[in-house]
């Protein structure tokens, strides 16, 4: 204020909070967010039902699901939704522990806000709180292998519990396990796994126990011509990118025609033309095509006549999945083709599938990609069945190639919650608010899954601190929900790769972070606003309407 005269900085509608007005605000958002997730935490958690602005129903206890199908308008909730999301883009699993765990660190960072703590100590205490809670994870961590098949289906059976799936649990975790190690790519000496090479085919009908995997590939349409072949045994496939049509010419060409004759020479040229470009096929060896662009009608004729079953419009990525699958090479152009180039299967047939045909590419020798047929007796069980084989696959992915995992069932947060008390003390000053405020908001994972289970929070967390503590303290102790007793995960098989821990750890702590360190919030006016500095330069709340002379 200059005498009195107010100084318009923002545009009129700008909304600003700052100071702890802001950080509260912020904080409350962010918990809303965790709040809305943390009753689906676990085996015995709860399901959402999400219906969007056309009526689509979405049913899940996917917490990266659900917080991705919710329509959220403020700012810092948003930022909550990025760690389900990078959990899920990195894991796969432990996307509601993510998101449960940043909204009860800024809980209890608040608890020291209003305590004059600064926000900076906090934020510091935080970062030294993870960066020694992943050094003790690392202890706790047990050893895995490609090789051990058994603990990689425990690992993909405990990402699975609480989902919607039935008593099919175990048949899933086998398909998941199969798959996982059918595509798993020798790197070094370790291995990389890109799930994005298992094809999955959902289609509702059935039971979710009738769910298969096929050691090759699944592809969602038909042969192009109803005289082809409807199953071909011992198939030589040709992969193509090209089209087996008659090229047009780049550029702009009228061909003048004044004679009959020459119209019948120029339809016999075409047609010889495709012949060829079978015949090219035929004379590879080819019993199969798959070709990326399209095939001309007389072509698929032709094709017919020869005994050569074709499907038109392979995408680009199955196109690739189906070379890695039968070991053919992608072909760019026709006359390069060579029996070299062809792929192998011991069958490829069309099968119907519930309503429709669907080509079925299957008995490869080593299959570097392999199809996973998602059946369920309706579209929202194929929907979250689909939702827990990709939790399956990605943590068997993650398992294999860090070759480590932890015990699951809250057993990890409550051994790093204990050992965080102690290095607290150790670091002293007041960042040892923020260390024991951190150690404290890692309890809330085991509290929620008891919460959840119908279970008493409090007892269950006196029960788990005491198998803990002291020498003989078990650190693989933690939480049977079925039962409400303690026990050793370990033996009990519930396991988790260290990656969903590690990962669900960093995000959380940066998330919390970023949003104690804002102190000031400016929002502009939504939609367009009126002329630079409103009505008549008045400042928000003056009144007048914008525009307004």
């Amino acid at each position: 204020m200059m005498g009195g005269q107010p100084i318009i900085i923002l545009k009129e509608g700008t909304e600003r909070q700052r100071g702890k007005g802001a950080q509260s605000n912020n904080i409350a958002a962010a918990k809303a967010v965790a709040d809305a997730v943390r009753s689906t935490l676990g085996p015995r958690g709860m399901d959402k039902m999400l219906v969007d602005s056309l009526g689509d129903v979405v049913i899940t206890n996917d917490g990266a699901t659900i917080l991705k199908e919710i329509d959220i308008e403020h700012p810092a909730a948003k930022m909550i939704v990025e760690v389900s999301k990078t959990q899920d883009d990195e894991c796969g699993d432990g996307t509601t522990t993510a998101v449960v765990l940043a909204g009860e660190m800024l809980k209890k960072a608040e608890e020291l806000i209003d305590q004059n703590v600064h926000p900076t100590i906090i934020t510091n205490g935080f970062r030294q709180a993870s960066t020694e809670a992943i050094k003790h994870l690392q202890d706790i961590a047990i050893k895995v292998d490609l090789k051990d098949e058994k603990t990689l289906k425990d690992v993909a059976m405990t990402a699975m519990t609480g989902k919607s799936v039935g008593n099919a649990k175990e048949h899933l975790a086998n398909i998941a396990v199969k798959a996982i190690t059918s595509v798993a790519d020798k790197d070094g000496k370790g291995y990389l796994v890109d799930v994005s090479n298992i094809k999955i085919e959902k289609k509702h009908g059935g039971a979710v126990s009738d769910t298969e995997l096929i050691e090759g590939l699944i592809l969602d349409k038909e042969k192009v011509h109803p005289r082809m072949p409807v199953k071909i045994a011992n198939a030589k496939i040709a992969l193509i990118n090209s089209a087996l049509e008659i090229k047009k010419t780049e550029i702009d060409a009228n061909i003048q025609i004044r004679d009959p004759a020459q119209l019948q020479q120029f339809m016999d040229e075409e047609e010889k033309t495709l012949k060829g470009m079978v015949e090219m096929v035929k004379k590879s060896g080819a019993n199969v095509l798959f070709c990326q662009k399209g095939i001309d009608d007389l072509a698929q004729h032709y094709l017919a006549k020869e005994g050569i079953f074709a499907i038109r419009r392979v995408t680009e990525s199955d196109l690739k999945k189906l070379a890695r699958a039968t070991g053919g090479k992608i072909v760019t152009n026709l006359k390069d083709l060579t029996k070299a180039d062809l792929g192998s299967a011991k069958t490829v047939e069309e099968r119907k599938v519930g309503d429709s045909e669907m080509t079925f590419v299957t008995g490869c020798k080593d299959p570097r990609s392999v199809s996973i047929l998602i059946r369920g007796g309706t579209e929202h069980v194929v929907d979250e069945v689909d939702r827990a084989l990709h939790d399956a696959l990605k943590v068997v992915a993650v398992a294999i190639e860090d070759e480590m995992i932890v015990p699951g069932a809250g057993a990890p947060e409550l051994e790093l919650s204990l050992r965080l008390r102690d290095y607290a003390s150790s670091v002293g000053g007041r960042e040892q608010l923020a260390i024991e405020a951190f150690a404290r908001a890692l309890e809330i994972i085991p509290w929620t899954l008891a919460e959840n289970a119908g279970l008493d929070s409090i007892d269950v967390l006196i029960k788990l601190k005491a198998a803990h503590e002291g020498k003989k303290g078990n650190k693989y102790a933690g939480i049977d929900v079925f039962s409400g007793d303690v026990k050793d995960m370990k033996k009990a098989k519930i396991l988790e790769p260290l990656r969903v821990k590690k990962q669900a750890l960093e995000s959380a702590t940066e998330v919390a972070n970023m949003i104690l360190r804002i102190d000031d919030v400016i929002a502009s006016k939504k939609g367009a606003g009126g002329p630079p500095g409103g009505a008549g330069g008045m400042p928000p709340g003056m009144g007048g309407m914008p525009g307004m002379m």
